[in-house]
């Protein structure tokens, strides 16, 4: 794992390394907050997105669900029931399980979603798995260059509807998901590859930063 950073100093290195993020600053750190809130009440973070706004999301699920730049060993508790359920491997549980921040890339759900393009609606697929997994505290991510995709759109009204906290990372065109969701992270450019190269660093920022305050050394 590498060294601890706070998020004071991942937010500097992030503003240094791409100024043009600083007039985003705000609403990334709005995000971070609602994505922290959705960890502490126990909900779990849906993502989804098409092309390189998909392989985003499994990115963005990878970091979270284990160690990004941090070790996250299980709780004692957790430790204890291993050693209560089978001895002689609860150390071997205890010493690389890691503790996960929940969360789910839509798009690699690929039987339901080819089930359900065939059967019903294809554009409809994202929301119709947002309708299935949402819970009240759960928090919907959607990613989209334009802010437009359509089956990105449908999800963000299907989550809107059950009551989740609704997020976007889109381009810096006013846009359909920026209207909708309750946060929407406008990076500064318009063309889809330039705009993927600064969600690279916007996600990675969200993922650290979540990381440093839920399991870093300092904040406990």
């Amino acid at each position: 794992m590498s060294k601890e950073y706070s998020k004071e100093e991942l937010k500097t290195e992030l503003l240094t390394r791409y100024p043009l993020l600083r007039d985003c600053i705000g609403k990334i750190e709005e995000m971070l907050f609602m994505m922290e809130r959705t960890y502490r009440s126990g909900g779990k973070i849906l993502l989804c997105g098409n092309g390189g706004s998909c392989a985003d999301c499994d990115h963005i699920v990878g970091e979270l669900m284990k160690g990004f730049l941090l070790k996250r060993p299980v709780t004692d508790d957790k430790a204890e029931m291993f050693g209560k359920i089978c001895p002689d491997k609860a150390d071997f549980l205890a010493e690389n399980l890691q503790t996960g921040i929940p969360a789910i890339s839509l798009p690699s759900q690929s039987a339901v979603i080819s089930a359900f393009a065939n059967d019903v609606k294809p554009e409809l697929v994202f929301a119709q798995l947002v309708f299935g997994y949402g819970g009240k505290n759960d928090l919907f991510w959607g990613i989209s260059t334009s802010g437009n995709s359509e089956n990105v759109v449908y999800a963000a009204i299907a989550a809107k509807a059950m009551g989740l906290k609704t997020a976007a990372l889109t381009g810096e065109k006013e846009s359909r998901l920026s209207r909708i969701c309750d946060c929407c992270i406008m990076v500064p450019e318009t063309e889809t590859f330039k705009v993927q190269e600064l969600h690279l660093p916007v996600y990675h920022y969200l993922c650290a930063a979540l990381e440093s305050i839920l399991f870093g050394q300092n904040n406990k």
